[in-house]
């Protein structure tokens, strides 16, 4: 809560520094607070439920979408794309998560065709990103069932998101060699980069409060000739530090963080752990080259996702009570 706090309160600090509109992102803060409490709740009293239920509502709310149809998509989506891909991969997460915590054999089968299902709906829709996505969460939740030591692959994880938002960086400052600059603009579009190098030019003009929450359409050239124009740069890290500067960046990477922090001490089991983690930066490497966190219901379905992981189901409390009594009465 202090994160997100200071997150909401760095917006405010940098709206009154330069104008702009906080809104999007005191939106989005409370999206998250209200998805993790609710997911601790939720998690708390029903363990396999809460996830199943929330794989299913994410399923139907990206079949729901108008923007949904059936059709080859970009790799890297813009706009509601890639909230589909996102929804989808959050899904698949949440139904592997439900399977793990499930005990009877025809429910936990279940929950994992749920989990292949949404995988074979992203093929479905043309979602490449999505079709990746889901089917990486769904293999590294398989995998997780034989790991013991989730701090290994936390860790696995925190480097990934790391290494694909340098990537990213990388990308819009043109510091890799042609051949492969050229093949992953064929993929991002010219038109992302742009916007991209545009976000670091606002960087270097103020990297300790950036232009302003809502900003960037106003002040990036390629936005502007961009019709039509969502005024977003397309990636989280390039719109947290053109328009709240360094310090957006870092509380942004600081969330990130502490969710495999609260994924490493959570007393659910391994496999939910690391199962959540590897939907969470899916999501992330969504989010890096996309606006999916720009979505109401993905930042909701993170904040669920990660409390229902995080939760300490009622059983677990009770069997600690009743084995404390149980001390008690033989002392």
């Amino acid at each position: 809560m202090f994160v997100l706090g200071t997150c909401a309160a760095w917006a405010l600090i940098t709206a009154a520094a330069h104008g702009g509109r906080p809104e999007g992102l005191l939106l989005a803060v409370l999206a998250v607070a209200a998805g993790y409490a609710s997911g601790r709740i939720c998690g708390a009293l029903l363990p396999v439920a809460a996830p199943g239920v929330g794989a299913v509502a994410g399923l139907g709310l990206a079949l729901a979408a108008p923007h949904a149809t059936m059709g080859p998509q970009l790799l890297s989506p813009l706009g509601h794309t890639g909230a589909t891909a996102a929804l989808l991969t959050l899904s698949t997460g949440a139904a592997c998560c439900a399977a793990w915590a499930a005990r009877p054999s025809g429910l936990r089968l279940a929950l994992w065709l749920l989990a292949v299902g949404t995988t074979v709906v992203a093929a479905v829709l043309g979602s490449t990103t999505g079709l990746l996505s889901c089917a990486g969460v769904l293999l590294c939740s398989l995998a997780a069932g034989r790991m013991r030591r989730r701090a290994l692959g936390l860790a696995g994880l925190a480097l990934t998101a790391a290494l694909l938002t340098g990537a990213t960086w990388a990308i819009a400052e043109d510091v890799l060699p042609d051949g492969l600059t050229v093949s992953l603009e064929g993929q991002l579009t010219e038109h992302r980069i742009l916007l991209w190098r545009d976000a670091l030019g606002m960087v270097r003009q103020d990297p300790a409060l950036g232009a302003g929450p809502g900003r960037f359409g106003e002040l990036s050239r390629t936005a502007a000739m961009s019709l039509p124009s969502d005024d977003k740069p397309h990636s989280a890290a390039f719109q947290q530090a053109a328009e709240q500067g360094v310090a957006g960046v870092a509380l942004l990477a600081a969330a990130f963080c502490w969710i495999l922090y609260a994924l490493w001490r959570t007393p659910r089991p391994a496999s939910v752990a690391l199962t959540a983690g590897a939907a969470l930066t899916a999501l992330a490497a969504i989010a890096s080259v996309g606006n999916a966190l720009s979505f109401t219901t993905v930042t909701a379905g993170a904040g669920l996702l990660a409390g229902v992981a995080t939760a300490r189901p009622l059983l677990h409390i009770n069997h600690e009570v009743t084995t404390d009594e149980a001390l008690r009465g033989q002392s």
